[in-house]
């Protein structure tokens, strides 16, 4: 089976919740804090999770930043890059009227995946795709940030046309140190 993009669905969720039970994270933040929230909420609720992975119209409530601080929701989304099996994450999220992201937000896209899927070229090939999406909506350019010894990471920014536009500090919500801001033109 080739790789591809997919809606999350009860038929994939198999898949994700072994990888979060391997100890795997897309939130290269809170880890396996975040970890341990998704397998509790896919525990109550699979549908309600899935659904809520699902939010072009920000309709879900208010997001909770590291630090506890509830900070707006934007319109976006999370899809798995599938292989037959699942193999990694990607998020893209937007502002509401297209504009700047506002500076709770680090980036459009984010993307993960995880060490055993690694080396494959899903993460080049997963924002690739949505970057499609991001020039269908009509953004100018997505930024995206990546920690300063993330050379796998920057690699797959640069093969799709990214480059690093400044170094800066984190917020303290999102835990400080230093970071890399990316723009790929659309």
């Amino acid at each position: 089976m080739t790789v591809q993009i997919i809606r999350p669905g009860r038929e994939h969720l198999a898949g994700y919740v072994a990888a979060l039970e391997r100890g795997w994270s897309a939130d290269n933040v809170r880890g396996l804090l975040a970890t341990r929230e998704e397998l509790a909420a896919i525990a109550e609720d699979a549908d309600g999770f899935l659904s809520r992975l699902d939010d072009p119209q920000a309709k879900g409530g208010p997001l909770k930043a590291p630090d506890g601080t509830l900070m707006e929701r934007l319109p976006g989304y999370r899809r798995w890059i599938w292989d037959g099996d699942f193999a990694g994450s990607v998020g893209f999220r937007w502002s509401k009227d297209g504009g700047p992201l506002p500076a709770h937000v680090l980036g459009h896209i984010g993307y993960a995946v995880p060490p055993w899927m690694a080396g494959r070229g899903y993460a080049s090939f997963a924002l690739g795709e949505v970057l499609k999406d991001a020039r269908a909506r009509g953004l100018a350019f997505v930024e995206l940030t990546t920690d300063p010894d993330n050379a796998a990471s920057q690699r797959v920014i640069e093969k799709n046309g990214g480059r690093m536009v400044e170094r800066f500090v984190k917020p303290a919500v999102y835990g400080g140190g230093e970071s890399l801001r990316w723009r790929i033109e659309l």
